[in-house]
């Protein structure tokens, strides 16, 4: 990837899920030194503080009348202000990297570089697939609708920017875990998606390339980096933990080859919990992988 300047947003939200501590993800990962490991890799970096959420005790719950989403209307208010900072930082040429929080901030990031590069291709790396709906939720948490939602299948209040995401150019990797209408829905989708079957059957290597490959028409890709796709013996501090996942070193070569790709120009890191962590283990994880991701080599 070629340098560019690394704009940091952190985004206190807890209220996509009903897990408590993951608003406090984005201190765990400043705390581990993103800035200056970033900047050790001859970025520049700037950190732009948090995005303002207001917490779960100020908000009444609103479920929509057709179906079940937690906080809809508070959510889709902040995704709202994550996209006006994203199409600020868009605008400006720089990376923003975007530090959850839990998963629901993707709506606000994704949408705003879909408004600014139409023909978005998005690397889902997650254990869930994220694609249920108000209609097919057994939670009723927003988290879990976030690809559903950029592709224009959720209520008004979280459905934001103009542009709606294209299966297409969906590449998921490291699914292990899916509801049973969410895995129909999924299935008939279109979305390129990689089990954790296909990843031990294949190797990460060819999994990360016929993804990329499916995205060979596309110009810049966005990286939504939720830390429950570890296993849990690797990032054992998140909300959501499914035993299964990648490995420690799975996972940094996922984000070699995404560098060496050298399309990647936006990034989220989401669903690290401190209070489920052990001494900030998956913070640091976190932050050794988006290293990896903007040029650190082992050679």
């Amino acid at each position: 990837m070629t340098t560019r300047t690394i704009r940091i947003y952190g985004i206190p939200m807890d209220l996509g899920q009903n897990r408590r501590g993951v608003d406090m993800g984005p201190s765990a990962i400043r705390y581990a030194e993103l800035q200056k490991r970033l900047e050790s890799l001859a970025c520049s970096v700037e950190d732009w503080g948090n995005i303002s959420v207001p917490v779960m005790e100020e908000i009444e719950d609103e479920d929509p009348s057709d179906g079940v989403a937690h906080n809809l209307a508070t959510v889709g208010q902040v995704c709202r202000s994550i996209y006006e900072a994203g199409l600020e930082a868009n605008a400006a040429d720089v990376v923003p990297i975007f530090l959850g929080g839990d998963h629901s901030i993707s709506i606000g990031s994704i949408s705003a570089r879909l408004d600014s590069q139409p023909n978005l291709g998005v690397i889902w790396i997650d254990a869930h697939g994220d694609f249920n709906t108000p209609m097919t939720t057994p939670s009723g948490n927003i988290h879990g609708m976030v690809v559903a939602s950029l592709m224009g299948r959720c209520p008004p209040e979280i459905t934001i920017g103009t542009n709606r995401l294209k299966p297409q150019n969906v590449a998921m990797i490291g699914i292990r875990d899916l509801d049973v209408q969410e895995k129909i829905n999924l299935g008939t989708s279109g979305i390129h998606v990689a089990t954790m079957r296909d990843i031990d059957e294949r190797g990460m290597h060819a999994v990360v390339r016929n993804a990329l490959d499916n995205l060979r028409g596309i110009d810049v890709i966005h990286v939504s980096l939720d830390m429950d796709s570890l296993d849990p013996q690797f990032a054992p501090g998140v909300g959501t933990a499914v035993p299964g996942g990648l490995t420690y070193r799975e996972a940094h070569l996922l984000m070699e080859m995404l560098a060496d790709d050298g399309r990647v120009r936006s990034m989220d890191i989401v669903e690290v919990n401190p209070i489920l962590d052990r001494q900030n283990q998956t913070a640091d994880l976190a932050v050794e992988l988006a290293s990896s991701l903007f040029g650190k080599r082992i050679l």
